[in-house]
């Protein structure tokens, strides 16, 4: 999951160890012990994360196992107003001879967490499936 972060870190310490160490042999011992190091920190995060989710997910109440599709109602009614209230709106109001402006919200923003959610949607897919149930859904 931290990938994306190693792979951006790496050339930096790469470029500080090749800097601090002259001596090739003693430079590539360094960079591999601190690439492992970071690689450590990096999957212990990743591990108390999953900890954390697994905890949310196991909650009783919607307010904590809840947010996901909280977002995803949000996500919902901002497209809804943004493509279908907004403009039948304006043009109603056009009609009766009102020039209005709207509020329009930053799509780029709303894709961005809209793309996320669904590009994790099908992990929920991929439970369903497989008949993992939810524990404040009665089956």
């Amino acid at each position: 999951m931290l990938v994306p972060i190693l792979t951006a870190i790496s050339p930096i310490i790469t470029d500080l160890i090749d800097r601090a160490f002259p001596d090739s042999e003693k430079r590539e011992q360094t960079r591999l012990e601190v690439m492992s190091k970071v690689q450590e920190q990096l999957n212990t995060l990743d591990l108390a994360q999953m900890d954390v989710n697994k905890i949310e997910a196991q909650h009783q109440s919607l307010f904590v196992a809840g947010w996901r599709p909280f977002i995803g109602w949000i996500c919902g009614a901002a497209f809804g107003y943004h493509f279908i209230l907004q403009p039948l709106f304006a043009f109603a109001m056009a009609s009766l001879g009102h020039i209005i402006i709207l509020p329009v919200f930053d799509m780029d923003a709303l894709y961005a967490v809209l793309g996320g959610m669904l590009g994790l949607g099908s992990l929920r897919t991929i439970e369903k499936v497989r008949g993992v149930n939810l524990p404040w859904k009665k089956q």
